[in-house]
């Protein structure tokens, strides 16, 4: 799936195999990084972003519901003593279309049954936040 490279002052470099794209981290200014680029954490809370995301889009082109142009705000809270992830805030500002009850209840439910949304540790809150601009 992917091959990592340490490239020295606490940067990784991740490749992904099958198409050769890179992502690069950095550690955060908090944590002695530079914080050029994501860091570790922020990827994982990204990831459950775009999760949702997908598996809300696959949802929308099953059910033949506008998803295009929905937006997503992520926020992570670090706790200490471990250092870790305590909570991810996610807002979606969704398109400005007439959603029906039933489809904001589907993209909903998608968004928080995605598969990292279900292998993140129960102790990391998901903050999850669905915002309908008026029509």
């Amino acid at each position: 799936m992917a091959k990592l490279k340490y490239m020295g002052g606490l940067r990784t470099e991740s490749t992904h195999l099958a198409s050769g794209n890179k992502i690069i981290t950095d550690a955060p200014l908090d944590n002695q990084g530079k914080g050029q680029a994501f860091s570790p954490t922020d990827l994982l809370s990204s990831s459950l972003a775009s999760c949702m995301m997908t598996i809300m889009g696959i949802t929308a082109n099953t059910h033949n519901i506008n998803f295009d142009g929905t937006e997503a705000e992520v926020t992570k809270v670090m706790a200490a003593n471990p250092r870790r992830v305590a909570e991810i805030h996610i807002t979606f500002t969704m398109p400005k279309i007439a959603y029906s009850d039933k489809e904001k209840a589907m993209l909903e439910n998608a968004a928080k049954t995605c598969p990292v949304a279900l292998s993140i540790n129960p102790n990391i809150l998901q903050k999850i936040e669905f915002v309908y601009p008026k029509v």
